[in-house]
């Protein structure tokens, strides 16, 4: 059975989320991607307390014959289970509100004011749009110009 990009994503979702669960985790995001010639399955976990490598190891143990039982992808693939990380990507409203007052990085399709970056402190997100404090001023970055937000760690 071949599913599309989505809906492999949709359906690992589906069965990835009860055994995050199950684990004290929450599901944080699903990757299907090719890189270098390969394709990976990434399922990314999270939790306030954060995530060992044990954890990771319980929901891959769990989640792999699910799949290959639902045999989603026709292609062979790596199949990874690891924490969201502290530099974790953000794409839902709901990681948005979590990390306001955050330190983020914004990375852009084209160049605003000279720059295709911008890092600062998350201020709001409202409907894709982003603003930032960087360097002591607000910075409005609208949704079609942004390519990327990640958390960044401050040191």
């Amino acid at each position: 059975m071949s599913l599309s990009h989505v809906k492999i994503i949709e359906l690992v979702s589906d069965l990835a989320t009860p055994i995050a669960q199950k684990h004290g985790l929450m599901l944080w995001d699903v990757e299907y991607v090719r890189e270098g010639g390969q394709r990976f399955l990434r399922v990314y976990v999270d939790s306030e307390d954060g995530v060992t490598i044990d954890q990771c190891e319980a929901v891959s143990r769990e989640l792999d014959p699910l799949l290959d039982q639902a045999d989603p992808i026709d292609e062979p693939y790596v199949f990874e289970v690891s924490s969201a990380g502290a530099e974790r990507a953000l794409k839902r409203p709901s990681d948005f509100e979590r990390f306001i007052g955050s330190n983020v990085a914004v990375k852009l399709y084209g160049a605003k004011e000279g720059r295709k970056e911008y890092v600062g402190t998350l201020l709001s997100y409202t409907g894709g749009d982003v603003d930032i404090e960087t360097a002591g001023r607000r910075v409005s970055l609208k949704k079609p110009e942004i390519a990327s937000v990640r958390l960044r760690i401050k040191f």
